[in-house]
Protein backbone atom coordinates (compact mmCIF):
# COMPACT_ATOMS: atom_id res chain seq x y z
CA UNK A 1 0.00 0.00 0.00
CA UNK A 2 1.72 3.21 -1.11
CA UNK A 3 1.65 5.88 2.09
CA UNK A 4 -1.09 8.20 0.49
CA UNK A 5 -3.33 5.65 0.77
CA UNK A 6 -1.97 4.17 4.22
CA UNK A 7 -2.24 7.51 5.81
CA UNK A 8 -5.95 8.39 4.18
CA UNK A 9 -6.96 4.99 5.82
CA UNK A 10 -5.40 5.29 9.10
CA UNK A 11 -7.14 8.80 9.33
CA UNK A 12 -10.42 7.40 8.46
CA UNK A 13 -10.10 4.34 10.96
CA UNK A 14 -8.99 6.63 13.82
CA UNK A 15 -11.62 9.28 13.08
CA UNK A 16 -14.07 6.61 13.34
CA UNK A 17 -12.56 5.07 16.83
CA UNK A 18 -12.42 8.89 18.33
CA UNK A 19 -15.98 9.03 17.18
CA UNK A 20 -17.13 5.70 19.00
CA UNK A 21 -15.26 6.76 22.30
CA UNK A 22 -17.08 10.68 22.50
CA UNK A 23 -20.13 8.67 22.16
CA UNK A 24 -18.97 6.40 24.93
CA UNK A 25 -18.63 9.74 26.75
CA UNK A 26 -22.20 10.96 26.07
CA UNK A 27 -23.68 6.96 27.31
CA UNK A 28 -21.58 7.72 30.42
CA UNK A 29 -21.61 10.93 31.66
CA UNK A 30 -19.25 9.87 35.02
CA UNK A 31 -16.70 9.27 32.58
CA UNK A 32 -16.83 11.95 30.06
CA UNK A 33 -13.92 13.28 30.93
CA UNK A 34 -11.77 9.61 30.68
CA UNK A 35 -13.69 8.77 27.57
CA UNK A 36 -13.03 12.24 25.54
CA UNK A 37 -9.23 11.98 26.86
CA UNK A 38 -8.95 8.47 25.63
CA UNK A 39 -10.73 9.42 21.92
CA UNK A 40 -8.12 12.02 21.44
CA UNK A 41 -5.14 9.00 21.64
CA UNK A 42 -6.34 8.22 17.70
CA UNK A 43 -5.32 12.10 16.60
CA UNK A 44 -1.96 11.90 18.59
CA UNK A 45 -1.67 8.34 16.72
CA UNK A 46 -2.28 9.92 13.57
CA UNK A 47 0.23 12.72 14.12
CA UNK A 48 2.90 9.59 15.24
CA UNK A 49 1.83 7.43 11.62
CA UNK A 50 1.43 10.30 9.73
CA UNK A 51 2.40 13.57 10.68
CA UNK A 52 0.82 16.97 11.86
CA UNK A 53 -1.99 17.12 8.69
CA UNK A 54 -3.65 13.59 9.51
CA UNK A 55 -3.74 14.61 13.62
CA UNK A 56 -5.25 17.91 12.10
CA UNK A 57 -7.58 15.77 9.83
CA UNK A 58 -9.09 13.32 12.35
CA UNK A 59 -9.39 15.84 14.31
CA UNK A 60 -11.58 17.98 12.11
CA UNK A 61 -13.57 14.65 11.08
CA UNK A 62 -14.29 13.69 14.55
CA UNK A 63 -15.31 16.75 15.79
CA UNK A 64 -17.85 17.61 12.64
CA UNK A 65 -19.12 13.49 13.18
CA UNK A 66 -19.37 14.18 16.89
CA UNK A 67 -21.29 16.85 16.52
CA UNK A 68 -23.52 15.36 14.23
CA UNK A 69 -23.94 11.91 15.56
CA UNK A 70 -23.62 12.47 19.40
CA UNK A 71 -26.76 13.53 21.24
CA UNK A 72 -25.35 15.23 24.14
CA UNK A 73 -22.92 18.23 22.55
CA UNK A 74 -20.72 18.14 25.97
CA UNK A 75 -18.16 15.44 24.77
CA UNK A 76 -17.66 16.52 21.23
CA UNK A 77 -17.70 20.29 22.97
CA UNK A 78 -14.81 19.16 25.21
CA UNK A 79 -13.11 17.23 21.98
CA UNK A 80 -13.33 20.79 20.30
CA UNK A 81 -12.31 23.07 22.69
CA UNK A 82 -8.99 20.68 24.09
CA UNK A 83 -8.72 17.29 23.60
CA UNK A 84 -8.67 17.04 20.15
CA UNK A 85 -5.99 19.64 19.04
CA UNK A 86 -4.05 19.08 22.13
CA UNK A 87 -2.16 15.99 20.49
CA UNK A 88 -1.34 18.35 17.39
CA UNK A 89 -0.09 21.19 19.15
CA UNK A 90 1.87 18.87 22.25
CA UNK A 91 3.73 17.59 19.11
CA UNK A 92 4.54 20.85 17.91
CA UNK A 93 5.65 22.18 20.97
CA UNK A 94 7.80 19.44 21.87
CA UNK A 95 9.55 19.89 19.32
CA UNK A 96 10.70 23.26 21.01
CA UNK A 97 14.72 22.59 22.72
CA UNK A 98 13.57 24.24 25.60
CA UNK A 99 11.95 22.00 28.28
CA UNK A 100 10.69 24.85 30.48
CA UNK A 101 9.78 26.60 27.17
CA UNK A 102 7.48 23.72 26.39
CA UNK A 103 5.77 23.50 30.09
CA UNK A 104 5.41 26.95 30.16
CA UNK A 105 3.52 26.79 26.16
CA UNK A 106 1.32 23.47 26.98
CA UNK A 107 0.29 25.35 30.45
CA UNK A 108 -0.75 28.32 28.24
CA UNK A 109 -3.05 26.55 25.52
CA UNK A 110 -4.30 24.49 28.48
CA UNK A 111 -5.46 27.37 30.72
CA UNK A 112 -6.81 29.08 27.25
CA UNK A 113 -8.73 26.02 26.46
CA UNK A 114 -10.37 25.53 30.15
CA UNK A 115 -11.33 29.31 30.34
CA UNK A 116 -13.23 28.96 27.13
CA UNK A 117 -14.15 25.48 27.88
CA UNK A 118 -15.49 27.23 31.64
CA UNK A 119 -17.51 30.20 29.76
CA UNK A 120 -19.04 27.37 27.25
CA UNK A 121 -19.70 24.56 30.30
CA UNK A 122 -20.30 26.80 33.20
CA UNK A 123 -23.60 25.88 33.77
CA UNK A 124 -23.47 21.86 33.24
CA UNK A 125 -19.67 20.89 34.74
CA UNK A 126 -18.47 24.05 36.59
CA UNK A 127 -21.80 24.97 38.65
CA UNK A 128 -20.69 27.23 41.96
CA UNK A 129 -22.42 30.04 41.12
CA UNK A 130 -20.45 33.36 42.00
CA UNK A 131 -18.06 31.81 44.34
CA UNK A 132 -14.64 33.25 42.87
CA UNK A 133 -12.72 31.04 45.63
CA UNK A 134 -14.27 28.43 44.30
CA UNK A 135 -13.04 29.28 40.54
CA UNK A 136 -9.34 29.97 41.34
CA UNK A 137 -9.25 26.34 42.82
CA UNK A 138 -10.97 24.66 40.31
CA UNK A 139 -8.32 26.69 38.41
CA UNK A 140 -5.59 25.29 40.22
CA UNK A 141 -6.49 22.03 40.02
CA UNK A 142 -7.67 21.47 36.79
CA UNK A 143 -3.85 22.88 36.00
CA UNK A 144 -2.57 20.16 38.49
CA UNK A 145 -4.71 16.91 36.75
CA UNK A 146 -3.07 18.79 33.34
CA UNK A 147 0.53 18.39 34.10
CA UNK A 148 -0.08 14.72 35.44
CA UNK A 149 -2.88 13.89 32.28
CA UNK A 150 0.54 15.39 29.92
CA UNK A 151 2.90 12.90 31.62
CA UNK A 152 0.66 9.97 31.23
CA UNK A 153 -0.18 10.79 27.71
CA UNK A 154 3.57 11.48 26.61
CA UNK A 155 3.78 7.68 28.26
CA UNK A 156 0.90 6.29 26.05
CA UNK A 157 2.45 7.80 22.72
CA UNK A 158 5.37 6.25 23.62
CA UNK A 159 3.63 3.14 24.01
CA UNK A 160 1.89 3.42 20.75
CA UNK A 161 5.21 3.99 18.80
CA UNK A 162 6.82 1.08 20.46
CA UNK A 163 4.38 -1.63 20.70
CA UNK A 164 1.27 -0.58 17.92
CA UNK A 165 2.35 1.57 15.09
CA UNK A 166 4.98 -1.29 14.02
CA UNK A 167 2.14 -3.77 13.70
CA UNK A 168 0.01 -0.81 11.58
CA UNK A 169 3.14 -0.51 9.34
CA UNK A 170 3.39 -4.35 8.66
CA UNK A 171 6.23 -5.14 10.98
CA UNK A 172 8.85 -3.39 8.31
CA UNK A 173 10.88 -1.24 9.35
CA UNK A 174 11.01 1.50 6.46
CA UNK A 175 7.24 0.64 5.41
CA UNK A 176 6.49 4.22 6.66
Amino acid sequence: MNKKTRVITLTAMFSALSVIYLYFAALWPTGRFGFVAFSSLFAAAAVCDGGVLPGLYVYVITSALGFLLIPDKSAPLLYVLFFGFYPVVKSLIERLKSSPGQWILKLLVFNLSLTVIWFFLRATIFDFGDNAPAAWLIYFGCNIVFLIFDYGYSKLIGFYIGNISKHLRGGRPGNR
